[in-house]
């Protein structure tokens, strides 16, 4: 199975893994699946930790690093089927790094780790 970390399901299994769920955390910690990580993610989190609205216990890219260690986080780059796929999403809220989220989980075919209800209003499988 394809899983796409949100954000804060990234920080979380990063440093704090009991606030992740049980189901989630197996899924991500299991050897059968694909874990992702987006482009846009490493994005949000570089611009709100310039801004202090974040503090990382170390730096982004060793974050990262760890995560490829030790459960084989990929990288998952932003294309133009993925901006594309935004214009069939409905505007239940306007956070750009959610949306594209969703439209990359449903043009991979992933499904979304997220503890955000708000992606329950959106065509998206998602895992928590």
């Amino acid at each position: 199975m394809k899983l796409l970390l949100d954000t804060h399901s990234f920080l979380w299994l990063d440093a704090q893994p009991q606030e992740v769920s049980a189901a989630a955390l197996a899924a991500c910690e299991s050897p059968d699946n694909e874990l992702y990580l987006s482009l846009v993610s490493a994005w949000e989190i570089q611009i709100k930790t310039q801004l202090n609205k974040l503090s990382l216990r170390v730096p982004l890219e060793q974050m990262i690093q760890v995560q490829q260690a030790d459960n084989g986080l990929q990288i998952l780059p932003i294309t133009l089927p993925h901006i594309r796929e935004l214009s069939s999403l409905p505007l239940h809220h306007k956070d750009p790094f959610d949306r594209l989220l969703i439209a990359q989980a449903r043009i991979e075919g992933a499904y979304l780790v997220s503890a955000d209800g708000v992606f329950k209003d959106y065509p998206v499988n998602r895992l928590w």
